[in-house]
């Protein structure tokens, strides 16, 4: 395996498994690792969503396909997409959003966000902006209005 070849057997756990903390401390402390591992993982992931989505579109039951994806851009993904919704929320909400699931710092939070795309440079691709900063009741009526307008102009 191409990640045992790179960085040994500590990247994995006894299980076999990859150890993503293990592996986020090479490439997240160099650049030049992320990059490498990108290369390998980006063209693989993007043809695995090609075959989802084609999959998804062809069941007439499915209205949208939703693509979660912090590096779309970056990996190309945004080819698949007819339009793209960039989520907003202060740093201060994104902070303690990634405490709370993640266990990171507010560090880790600027150094992986730091290896992406600007934001400005993502809000500024995509068609919709929904803001995230207070409650599921707020987000849930700008998701249904984003939606609404997309599934209307598809009809």
């Amino acid at each position: 395996m191409t990640l045992r070849r790179w960085w040994g057997g500590n990247v994995f756990s006894p299980d076999g498994r990859e150890d993503r903390q293990a592996i986020a401390a090479i490439v997240f402390e160099n650049p030049g690792e992320l990059t490498r591992l990108e290369n390998l993982l980006y063209p693989r992931l993007v043809l695995r969503c090609k075959k989802l989505v084609a999959a998804y579109i062809a069941d007439p039951a499915i209205r949208a396909v939703v693509l979660d994806a912090p590096k779309l851009l970056e990996a190309g993904l945004d080819e698949l997409c007819d339009e793209l919704v960039f989520v907003e929320a202060a740093w201060s909400v994104r902070v303690q959003r990634v405490k709370r699931s993640r266990g990171w710092t507010e560090e880790e939070l600027g150094r992986r966000e730091n290896l992406q795309n600007p934001l400005d440079m993502k809000k500024a691709s995509a068609d919709h902006v929904v803001i995230n900063h207070s409650g599921i009741d707020a987000l849930r009526s700008q998701v249904k209005r984003v939606f609404s307008s997309m599934l209307a102009s598809y009809a």
